[in-house]
C-alpha cells in the first residue's frame, strides 16, 4: 500500500482514535491522514473513528464497548471473552478505564503511538507516521525478523516510534490513576491445557459443520492440499451455494491447479482458474509488499486473486490455522524428542526460520546480530506458552500463522471481502488441540478426518504427499521478476555489511545473476532482502539515520 492508496473498508471498516490525555489536534492530523473517517464516540478521554457505521456491542449509562473484527461480540464478559471467544479487537470505555485490546491471535491489527500517557491508534501503520517523529527511526528488529523468518514478532514494525499490539493484550488508562497500563494474558487455550478426549475424526467433521453454518453463499479456494479439499467437503454437504477457484502459487509445480479441479469435479462446484502473467509480477509484488505495510515478505503470488475475490464479495471460507493444528506442520522430530525446553524451541525456531540459501547472503557480523536478535525475540513470543502441553503447535500459531499466513485473508482479501476461519472455530480448535501430537504424526489423523468428510475427495491426490516432478517456470524468477528484484537488491545493498561479498558480486554481474536463486531457501532469502529494498524505495526520503546495529559503535 502506497502513502495515500488505501484498502476499500467495505466488510471491515477502517478504525483509528484515541484515549488518555490525548490532544485534538493530533487526533484531527491522524483522522486526516488515512482512510476518510468520521466520529463513531468521542468522550474527553476517549475517542473512536470509523470509515463505517460503528455502533456499540454493549452499552449502559456509564459504558460502551466497541469491537471492529468480523464477527460481532455478544454483551458481556471482559475484554478477553471478546479477544479469545471472537478474535475481535475493540474499544471499552468504563467509569475506572479505557481499554483498547486486541483479538486472543492478533489477526486485525491495532497499531499504536503512545505520545505521553495520550495513545493514539489505528488498524494501519501510516496515518500513524504522521504523528511519529521525523525522520523515523529504524527498528532493526522487526527487520531481522522478517528477513530471517518472513515476518516480525512481539511489537515490531519497521519504525521504532510505531508499534503493534500483540494478540491477548490490552492498553488501559486509568481515570483514577491518571496512567497507562499493559495487561497480557493467556487466551483459554492456554489457560487451560488440553486434555486427551478421545476425540474422533467423526466429532472433527460435526464440529466443522457447526463452524459454517451462520454462512449461506461463500467463496472456497480450493489447491491440491488438505485444508481446502475437506472445508469445500463440508460446505457441499450442507448444500450451501458455493463457487470454488485456484490459481498458482508459484512454487515450480503447479500441481494446485491440476488437484483442485479433481476435487472440484467430484464435489461438483462450480469452478475457475485465476489466471497469473510472469510479466506482472513487479507490479503483483509490490502491490502486495504496499498492501501489508512491507511486514512479511510472503504472498506476492497471491495479489491476482485477492482482486478476484473483491469483486466477487462472498466470505471466503480459509483452512488458516489447519497444519499446525491437525497434521504437525512444522513441528519436526527434534522438537517433538528434545530433551530440554531450550532444546524443543532451538529445534521449533530452526523449522521456522529459513534455511542456509546456496550461498551466504548476509554480511558476517550482520548473520550474527541477526541470529541472537531473533532468537530472544522468539523466546519472548513464545515464553507464556513453556511447559505447555501444546506448546509446539501453539508456539507455531501465535507466530508464524498469526503474523505471517493470516496475512493473506485478513489483509488482502479482507477488509473488501469477509474470510471466515473454521478451524479457530472456538469448539473446533479446542477439540484439535486436544488430539496428541502422536496421533497427528504424518498427516494419520487428517486423513481420518478428509475420509470421515468425504471418502472419495479424500483419496484423490494431494499436494501433501507426494508430488510428481512435472516443473513450472518460477513468476518471481522470471525476467521481469529479476529486473525488479535486481533494483531493490541494489537499494538494500546501500546498507553497510548488510550484505556478503558473495552477494554483492551477484548484484554486481547483473539482473540474470539471480537466476541461481532457485531453491526454496535461498528463494526467501531472496525475497526478503528485496521487500527491504521496496520499503526503501518507498521510504528512504524520510528515514533518519540508516547506521545498523552490527556496525553501530
Amino acid at each position: 500500500m502506497r502513502r495515500g492508496e488505501w484498502p476499500v473498508f467495505q466488510a471491515r471498516p477502517y478504525v483509528c482514535g484515541a484515549f488518555g490525555p490525548f490532544d485534538q489536534a493530533r487526533l484531527d492530523l491522524l483522522a486526516r491522514s488515512g482512510p476518510p473517517v468520521e466520529a463513531a464516540y468521542v468522550t474527553r478521554d476517549a475517542a473512536v473513528l470509523s470509515s463505517g457505521p460503528l455502533t456499540p456491542y454493549d452499552s449502559g449509562p456509564t459504558m460502551a464497548a466497541f469491537s471492529w473484527g468480523d464477527r460481532r461480540p455478544i454483551p458481556g464478559g471482559d475484554w478477553l471473552h471478546v479477544a479469545e471467544t471472537f478474535e475481535a479487537p475493540g474499544l471499552i470505555d468504563e467509569p475506572a478505564a479505557v481499554t483498547l485490546h486486541t483479538g486472543a491471535f492478533g489477526l486485525i491489527d491495532v497499531y499504536y503511538l503512545a505520545d505521553g500517557d495520550a495513545v493514539y491508534f489505528s488498524g494501519l501503520i501510516e496515518p500513524l507516521l504522521a504523528l511519529a517523529r521525523r525522520p523515523y527511526e529504524v527498528n532493526w528488529n522487526a527487520w531481522a525478523a522478517i528477513l530471517k523468518l518472513t515476518y516480525p514478532l512481539l511489537e515490531d514494525t519497521p519504525y521504532a516510534q510505531v508499534k503493534r499490539l500483540p494478540g491477548a493484550t490490552a492498553l488501559s488508562w486509568s481515570r483514577s490513576r491518571q496512567r497507562l497500563t499493559v495487561d497480557r494474558r493467556a487466551p483459554r487455550w492456554v489457560r487451560e491445557e488440553p486434555f486427551d478426549r478421545g476425540i474422533t475424526a467423526g466429532d472433527m467433521v460435526t464440529l466443522l459443520h457447526e463452524a459454517l453454518k451462520p454462512y449461506e453463499r461463500v467463496l472456497v479456494p480450493v489447491s491440491g492440499g488438505y485444508d481446502s479439499r475437506l472445508l469445500a467437503s463440508v460446505a457441499v454437504a450442507q448444500r450451501k451455494d458455493i463457487v470454488s477457484w485456484t490459481t498458482s502459487p508459484d512454487d515450480g509445480l503447479d500441481n494446485d491447479l491440476d488437484f483442485a479441479r479433481y476435487i472440484t469435479r467430484e464435489l461438483g462446484i462450480e469452478h475457475r482458474i485465476v489466471p497469473q502473467r510472469a510479466e506482472d509480477y513487479p507490479a503483483e509484488a509490490t502491490w502486495a509488499a504496499r498492501r501489508l505495510e512491507f511486514l512479511t515478505s510472503h504472498h506476492a503470488w497471491y495479489s491476482p486473486f485477492a482482486r478476484e475475490v473483491h469483486r466477487e464479495g462472498r466470505p471466503v471460507v480459509d483452512g488458516l490455522a489447519g497444519g499446525p493444528l491437525m497434521k504437525n506442520f512444522l513441528i519436526t522430530a527434534d522438537a517433538v524428542d528434545a530433551g530440554t525446553g531450550e532444546e524443543r524451541r532451538a529445534a521449533l525456531l530452526a523449522a521456522l526460520a529459513t534455511g542456509d540459501p546456496h550461498l551466504p547472503v548476509l554480511g558476517e557480523a550482520a548473520q550474527k546480530w541477526l541470529d541472537g536478535t531473533v532468537e530472544s525475540a522468539f523466546d519472548q513470543a513464545t515464553s507464556m506458552l513453556r511447559g505447555h502441553r501444546s506448546e509446539l503447535p501453539l508456539s507455531v500459531l501465535h507466530t508464524r500463522t498469526a503474523r505471517g499466513i493470516a496475512r493473506s485473508p485478513v489483509n488482502l482479501v479482507g477488509p473488501e471481502a469477509t474470510p471466515v476461519f473454521p478451524f479457530l472455530h472456538p469448539d473446533f480448535f479446542d477439540a484439535a488441540l486436544s488430539v496428541p501430537v502422536g496421533r497427528k504424526e504424518g498427516g494419520k489423523f487428517y486423513r481420518e478426518i478428509l475420509r470421515a468428510a468425504n471418502p472419495r475427495v479424500a483419496a484423490l491426490p494431494s499436494t501433501n504427499g507426494a508430488l510428481p516432478h512435472r516443473r513450472m517456470p518460477l513468476r518471481s524468477g522470471g525476467p521481469a521478476a529479476r529486473e525488479w528484484n535486481h533494483g531493490m537488491l541494489r537499494r538494500a545493498a546501500r546498507i553497510p555489511g548488510l550484505m556478503s561479498s558473495q552477494m554483492l558480486d551477484v548484484i554486481n554481474e547483473g539482473p540474470d545473476a539471480l537466476a541461481a536463486f532457485g531453491s526454496w531457501n535461498s528463494r526467501f532469502w531472496l525475497r526478503g532482502l528485496v521487500l527491504f529494498g521496496a520499503w526503501l524505495s518507498d521510504y528512504e526520503d524520510v528515514l533518519g539515520d540508516l547506521t545498523p546495529p552490527w556496525r553501530a559503535s
